[in-house]
């Protein structure tokens, strides 16, 4: 399998870090970067392509290519909104993800089953109350995870965001009855989690049908299946 890697940063290292790794021996990896971008005669040479990038750089350096040219895409890129016209231009299988962990989806599946609390409760007794943290160098706030608790919550709920030190990310829904309270967290304790999911997709992306589809979609696929 052939991967040409998009951003060689916090997560982009790992990826080339687990590549080394005899586990990863299957995967050839190249890296592209602002010194060394990826041209359309590059893309022959490939599988698939792997973004990190900043969602910015990722729009306006990458995403006309890439949806044009009809290869297969797995994407980090964050901090911008899918509308209907982006995808509409996707012409290959394509995974996208605010977060690669894949126990994150074990979190939302519970955050699924917290979002029914108004049945043991009455709604107006309860507050939802979301908190991320992240490095001091994550330039979007609310984090694309924060916001995809909140898509799978399907509540009202406040989030609230820290930047800290060299965090990697702490997730966290805490939900305010009149008598207890109840939460849900995830703490990323390394980055070859995000990695490891990344190429965990990658594995999977061609086999998938034309479009954008939700890494989260594809993990719970397989954690009902079992």
């Amino acid at each position: 399998m052939k991967i040409a890697l998009l951003g060689k940063g916090k997560t982009g290292s790992k990826v080339i870090e687990l590549c080394k790794s005899p586990e990863y021996s299957h995967i050839e990896l190249e890296v592209f970067d602002s010194k060394n971008p990826l041209k359309n005669e590059d893309l022959n040479r490939f599988d698939m392509v792997l973004s990190f990038l900043n969602g910015d750089v990722f729009l306006e350096h990458y995403f006309k290519l890439l949806s044009e040219s009809g290869i297969c895409v797995v994407t980090g890129s964050t901090g911008f909104a899918w509308t209907t016209e982006l995808v509409s231009k996707i012409k290959a299988p394509w995974i996208k993800a605010t977060n690669f962990s894949l126990g994150m989806n074990l979190a939302k599946e519970m955050i699924r089953i917290a979002a029914k609390a108004q049945a043991l409760f009455p709604a107006s007794d309860l507050k939802y109350e979301i908190h991320e943290v992240h490095h001091t160098k994550k330039l979007d706030a609310p984090s694309g995870t924060a916001l995809s608790w909140q898509e799978w919550l399907e509540k009202d709920s406040t989030i609230t965001s820290e930047r800290t030190g060299d965090i990697i990310g702490i997730h966290e829904l805490k939900i305010d009855t009149p008598n207890e309270y109840i939460t849900i967290k995830h703490e990323a304790k390394d980055r070859k989690i995000f990695a490891a999911g990344a190429l965990w997709a990658c594995e999977r992306v061609k086999n998938l049908s034309p479009g954008l589809h939700d890494f989260s979609d594809i993990a719970l696929q397989v954690i009902r299946k079992s």
